[in-house]
């Protein structure tokens, strides 16, 4: 029921992170449940699932021993998001060879693969209000911005089916999965046929002909539309989530739920008449030069390329983190972990931030010091990277619910004005709604009830979208309050 709630784009964002998959990875592809908990203020990375409920606040103690810099510029924290751009030519050809000839396990794809001519999109099973509406969107921005030949009227040989069914179902067969696609199957019950034999294989592609996106349908509109992104654009173009890229819905950091320009120019890439099916690696990066010359002319020419991978050591350890199989002592480690090896490698990219990122998730309960040291490390990282807004904002979201819980209104209140802008640009409902909770509790706790009141309304404006039902709004609200109560108990 959102037709009294839209958000200005009509689509929203995910409120949920990946984890990992207990399916052997060549099987599918897809987004999945977030492992890391909620925790005293935990309002999710964006992916596709159902905000999870939050701890309650920092005790008296541990709340008063929190001080946000918000005025040491040795923190880092409150410089400007670069906006985000396209990299050069060279990059983009890295950034589009790992991408397109790997998965995520790090198995290699021998040949280059995509649909070869127009694209039928369609919805099936138990579609909700608005999926077609999001589907329509979609497809009208490939069509634009990606110059692709999609279209949601059948007919085409080529397809993509998106089937909607009962989220207890699907999971019952794929346990971490919020919304998957798999290769050369119609619908669920050939899913369920193939789910173990190399026809669903993306690795023994040599073309697409067909897929199905597999989709709850009783997911939020926020949810809905993220999958849609995701899985639409991976069952077109790219197989792999590189966790360095930090302006794509193609990193299992999640951030990302709507699909960027850097994704619109690899999905315009990967269907460039110089391509087609069947290309060895040596054989598409002899033909990039000469592609990404015409498709990003301010780019430059394309040089010597150098690879970027990322180590095993490092996925493995924020799988773990993320993971719910262990407990939160071995997945704080795993966080540690993450954060030693970004380290060790020099990193200042995506992968170092979302180390830290984890590791302030995982400490928030029982380490609220340690949490915020790194919510800060990670807001440094994310600011001085083009294109990392949205994480940026994600992590103001955190350091502002700190600041509320903390007695700290006002700092809570610029934490909140900085990020939104990034939030709307990002398209994230469930982030709006939450900074303009944190923001009318915060004018409410000044004493500024009009402005409050003007919050409120405002978050209204997202909430329905975002949360997908009044209960949801309601208990996210009452969380918010709750660490307002905790702030006023310190002053």
């Amino acid at each position: 029921m959102r037709d009294t709630c839209l958000p200005p784009w009509a689509v929203s964002a995910a409120t949920e992170t990946a984890g990992p998959s207990n399916l052997p990875v060549p099987m599918r592809r897809g987004r999945l449940i977030s492992r890391l908990p909620g925790l005293v203020f935990a309002l999710t990375l964006a992916a596709c699932t159902a905000a999870p409920p939050l701890e309650k606040p920092a005790t008296r103690a541990s709340s008063a021993a929190i001080d946000l810099p918000l005025n040491d510029p040795t923190a880092g924290i409150m410089a400007s998001v670069p906006r985000a751009r396209l990299p050069g030519n060279t990059q983009l050809a890295e950034d589009f060879l790992e991408l397109s000839f790997s998965l995520e396990s790090g198995r290699a794809l021998s040949r280059f693969t995509r649909f070869e001519g127009p694209v039928s999109i369609t919805l099936s099973g138990r579609v909700p209000p608005t999926a077609p509406q999001e589907l329509a969107r979609l497809v009208s921005r490939l069509q634009r911005e990606a110059g692709l030949a999609v279209t949601t009227q059948p007919g085409n040989a080529n397809h993509i089916n998106i089937e909607f069914l009962p989220k207890r179902e699907m999971q019952a067969q794929v346990p971490n999965a919020a919304c998957f696609v798999v290769p050369n199957v119609s619908d669920w019950a050939d899913y369920r046929a193939a789910r173990r034999s190399t026809r669903a294989d993306w690795a023994a592609l040599t073309s697409r002909q067909t897929a199905t996106v597999f989709v709850p349908s009783d997911s939020t509109p926020q949810e809905v539309r993220d999958c849609l992104h995701e899985e639409i654009s991976q069952a077109l173009g790219p197989l792999n989530d590189l966790y360095r890229l930090p302006d794509t819905v193609w990193n299992d950091d999640n951030f990302h739920t709507v699909l960027t320009r850097f994704d619109m120019t690899v999905l315009r890439a990967t269907y460039a008449p110089e391509l087609h099916s069947g290309m060895s690696r040596p054989e598409v990066m002899a033909a990039l030069p000469r592609v990404l010359a015409r498709i990003n002319p301010a780019g430059g020419a394309v040089g010597q390329l150098r690879e970027d991978p990322t180590p095993r050591a490092y996925i493995n350890a924020v799988e773990a983190a993320l993971g719910a199989r262990s407990n939160t002592g071995r997945r704080q480690a795993a966080a540690k972990e993450a954060v030693q090896i970004a380290a060790g490698q020099g990193w200042t990219d995506t992968r170092a931030g979302f180390a830290w990122f984890a590791l302030g998730r995982l400490s928030m309960k029982d380490d609220p010091s340690t949490a915020l040291r790194a919510f800060l490390n990670a807001g440094a990282i994310y600011r001085a990277t083009p294109g990392a807004g949205i994480q940026a904002a994600h992590v103001d979201m955190q350091l502002a619910a700190f600041a509320l819980g903390s007695g700290r209104a006002q700092d809570a209140i610029a934490l909140v004005n900085r990020s939104l802008s990034a939030a709307l640009d990002g398209e994230n409902a469930a982030l709006m709604a939450t900074l303009y909770m944190i923001r009318a509790e915060s004018y409410e706790a000044l004493g500024q009830s009009a402005l409050a009141r003007q919050a409120r309304l405002d978050s209204a404006n997202w909430a329905r979208y975002g949360f997908g039902s009044d209960a949801a709004v309601r208990a996210r609200a009452a969380e918010v309050a709750a660490l307002a109560q905790a702030g006023a108990r310190l002053n």
